[in-house]
């Protein structure tokens, strides 16, 4: 059986795993990034995490989920913000410390793939993988292959506008699906709740938990408060138009989400669902519809990703 190596390459922590080609961790490790350190330390970080794992069985490829644009053709991160890498040949500095020639992918679409092919959405046709976390992202993948676009940028699912003339995003852009979805947007929305309702047993959550965080208004509506309950129902609206794109242009079989909000699990599933298949284009003539479903591998999903990504 061939084995692969992954590579989740993070602003805080690098994560490697050595993965044979049905997507199952052999070993794995992990090291702080030290981005402040340079490039070049970054980069022999990384070429010493290779190396270490090719030391447990013949390796068939290697693969790199990095932030940011990535171009595989040419090897190299083309913009990585919180890495301070522009226009970096990456490819070419670990083949002169590994021998290996490493295959690029964006971290976000890496994570995708693993959910699609050995995750959540395995054996499916096509899915959409949506991660709403301090902001949201995504990948999709048709076929065991993932849509990458003509540059390789494709696939930002954050930065589609869900409210004209909204919210500010970090994008640059008002109104993105990422500004109304993300955990951030869900705090912000629940610090507004809170500033509005004094009585509400969300300040008493918060206290208990050090402060708000994506759980506070989930909790609070489970504990009966009302306030909590509103601020949950303008989450999965605002969620729900998103998703509800998402079905509308690909129409997967179906869509997983991870990120902490999504530990929510069916508590956010079930209204989401409801919401979602009243907005599906011709929902009322279609016997099939997307599952809308939790992903499965975790912090796992970014080193499976990116070894699945060189197998591909």
């Amino acid at each position: 059986m061939k084995h692969y190596i992954g590579i989740d390459l993070g602003g805080t922590n690098i994560k490697g795993a050595l993965v044979n080609e049905n997507g199952e961790i052999i070993t794995q490790t992990t090291c702080p990034t030290h981005a402040d350190q340079g490039v070049e330390v970054v980069t022999e970080t990384i070429a010493n995490m290779i190396s270490n794992l090719a030391k447990d069985g013949t390796v068939s490829g290697v693969g790199i989920g990095c932030p940011g644009m990535v171009d595989d053709k040419n090897g190299k991160v083309v913009y990585a913000c919180n890495l301070g890498w522009v226009d970096y040949d990456v490819r070419t500095a670990l083949k002169e410390l590994t021998g290996y020639d490493v295959r690029l992918v964006n971290d976000a679409n890496a994570a995708a793939l693993a959910e699609a092919v050995v995750g959540a959405a395995k054996g499916a046709e096509s899915a959409v993988i949506v991660t709403l976390g301090t902001g949201v992202g995504g990948g999709v993948v048709i076929d065991g292959k993932l849509l990458t676009g003509y540059t390789g940028a494709a696939s930002e699912l954050g930065h589609m506008v869900i409210v004209a003339d909204g919210e500010d995003c970090a994008c640059g852009r008002k109104g993105c699906f990422e500004a109304y979805s993300s955990a951030t947007a869900l705090i912000r929305m629940t610090n507004t709740a809170m500033e509005k309702h004094p009585e509400s047993v969300m300040h008493q959550i918060a206290t208990t938990n050090g402060g708000v965080d994506g759980r506070t208004a989930f909790a609070a509506q489970q504990a009966g408060d009302v306030a909590g309950e509103e601020v949950v129902k303008e989450y999965v609206h605002y969620l729900s138009i998103g998703i509800a794109n998402i079905v509308n242009i690909f129409f997967p079989e179906v869509i997983a989400l991870s990120g902490g909000v999504a530990n929510q699990g069916e508590n956010l599933l079930v209204p989401l669902r409801e919401k979602v298949g009243q907005q599906e284009y011709g929902a009322a003539y279609t016997a099939q519809h997307p599952h809308i479903v939790c992903c499965t591998l975790g912090n796992t999903a970014g080193m499976i990703g990116a070894a699945l990504f060189d197998k591909n």
